[in-house]
């Protein structure tokens, strides 16, 4: 039961950050796209990037610092590697965000968080 409620909270964060990526001029480009090396949350294009994004939902503001680590953002590079073909098809930027968002707090967009 604890993980459904989970995986509902982790679908409602990742529709809202679609939401905000659409209204800050970004195009969704794919959502939940699984691969072997992992799974990433949102494909995104404005102008010349695609972003893959890593969602992440908290209940409280304050869990928002801890929700998001190297290991973490190490498999979504992986996981944006292995089909960053599929999307960044005219020579494209590519980088790897991080939207933390929680109950009553404007969305944190970390852009380009992933830097080997």
């Amino acid at each position: 039961m604890k993980r459904q409620l989970a995986e509902k909270s982790g679908r409602e964060g990742e529709t809202r950050a679609a939401m905000w990526l659409r209204a800050k001029g970004w195009q969704i480009l794919d959502r939940r796209v699984k691969t072997a090396a992992g799974e990433i949350d949102l494909i995104a294009r404005r102008g010349g990037v695609i972003a893959f994004v890593e969602v992440k939902w908290r209940r409280r503001r304050a869990d928002l610092d801890h929700a998001i680590d190297e290991y973490r953002l190490s498999r979504v590079a992986a996981a944006a590697e292995a089909v960053a073909h599929r999307y960044a098809l005219d020579g494209e930027d590519i980088r790897i965000d991080v939207i933390l968002l929680a109950p009553g707090s404007f969305p944190r967009h970390i852009a380009n968080a992933w830097q080997p």
